[in-house]
């Protein structure tokens, strides 16, 4: 009986491990997917979509099974069985596996009441609205807020520099934007030398900075910055979703509901047959990229476990990121080098391919090819 490989899940991670398993074990390993979603959709392109660019790009995820010799089942993962080695789905399907890797993503959670929130799903539903009124003059005060817990901070960042720069080449002139931030710096998980370089972005695009700082709503619209107790008084408000995890039933979760990983992307206790990858898996940063980085790390070892490789490789991160701006984009890389310290770096010329919104070594390479 061959070496079955169950994935569950229908994002990049997803995607980068059928690829990465293709490559390493094709010959060794009967790959079965499991993802709801018929497509992968290229969330990191959304914030452009407000700005009148195209939507992201959608590829059918049956022609990527397909491509990787592995089935696909348009189900989800409700239930994990590690003592039998077995995935319980939404449809009432068990399926067995010799190595299972979870990469289903994380769930957004409304951080305020009243405010948009940003979905990359329907971006041009949650913020085409904000840009509307901006071009019509409806709204000269805009805040952008990030809430505190595990989030996306990056598309924040993105979407007040784009709206900048949208509004200047328009000759919009007085529009007043904040973005409201808990993090102690701009994008702070990349490291010194590229909060600085944002940071100087921001003040030249007229971007008010709040940060070491959480954003309270009253019933009134306006927004209280703490702890300093500033009133903002904003025409529009836009917040990025909290998210949380997938609390998958049979499997060990943090307080948040996040998968535990080891440094081999390993689920503890599990036998060392359970993988997790992508926003599902407890790792302090969420991004496309690491996210990827995981799950070729998952990959390996699920080679090793199958035979077809000697040793796997373990996960080291490195954050690979394009900052959209509206203008020149900002290239940069952090590597983490303790609990809270990481050493960045800002490119003008990126050591990768520079229309990567999402650096993947498998996936990258592949979507450019169809």
């Amino acid at each position: 009986m061959s070496f079955r490989a169950v994935v569950c899940g229908g994002g990049i991670a997803a995607a980068e491990a059928l690829l990465r398993l293709r490559r390493l074990a094709a010959d060794s390993v009967e790959v079965r997917v499991i993802a709801p979603n018929d497509e992968l959709v290229y969330r990191p392109q959304a914030v452009r979509e407000p700005f009148t660019y195209l939507p992201p790009r959608r590829y059918p995820l049956r022609q990527i099974a397909a491509d990787c010799g592995a089935e696909l089942s348009k189900d989800d993962l409700r239930r994990v069985d590690p003592a039998e080695r077995m995935v319980h789905t939404g449809n009432g399907r068990d399926v067995g596996y010799d190595a299972l890797l979870v990469a289903v993503g994380a769930r957004e959670v409304e951080p305020y009441g009243h405010p948009v929130t940003f979905r990359a799903a329907d971006a041009a539903a949650t913020f085409g609205e904000v840009t509307k009124a901006i071009e019509l003059g409806r709204a000269s005060r805009v805040a952008f807020l990030q809430p505190a817990g595990p989030g996306w901070p990056l598309p924040l960042y993105e979407l007040a520099l784009m709206t900048a720069t949208h509004a200047d080449e328009l000759g919009i002139r007085g529009l007043e934007l904040a973005l409201v931030t808990p993090e102690p710096r701009p994008l702070a998980v990349f490291g010194e030398a590229v909060a600085e370089v944002v940071a100087d972005r921001l003040g030249r695009a007229g971007v008010e900075l709040h940060t070491k700082s959480l954003a309270r709503m009253p019933a009134d619209g306006s927004v209280i910055v703490e702890p300093r107790g500033m009133v903002l008084r904003p025409d529009r408000v836009l917040a990025m979703p909290r998210i949380s995890g997938p609390a998958i039933a049979g499997l060990p979760a943090d307080a948040q509901g996040f998968v535990p990983i080891d440094g081999q992307c390993c689920v503890p206790g599990t036998g060392g047959r359970v993988f997790a990858a992508g926003d599902a898996a407890n790792y302090p940063v969420k991004h496309g990229g690491l996210g990827a980085q995981m799950a070729d790390s998952a990959a390996s070892a699920i080679a090793t476990l199958a035979g077809a490789l000697d040793e796997p490789q373990p996960f080291r991160p490195v954050i690979r990121g394009k900052l959209l701006t509206g203008a020149e984009p900002i290239y940069m890389s952090a590597r983490p080098e303790g609990a809270e310290s990481f050493a960045s770096e800002v490119f003008e010329d990126p050591p990768w391919p520079a229309g990567e919104k999402v650096v993947a070594e498998e996936l990258g390479p592949y979507l450019a090819s169809l």
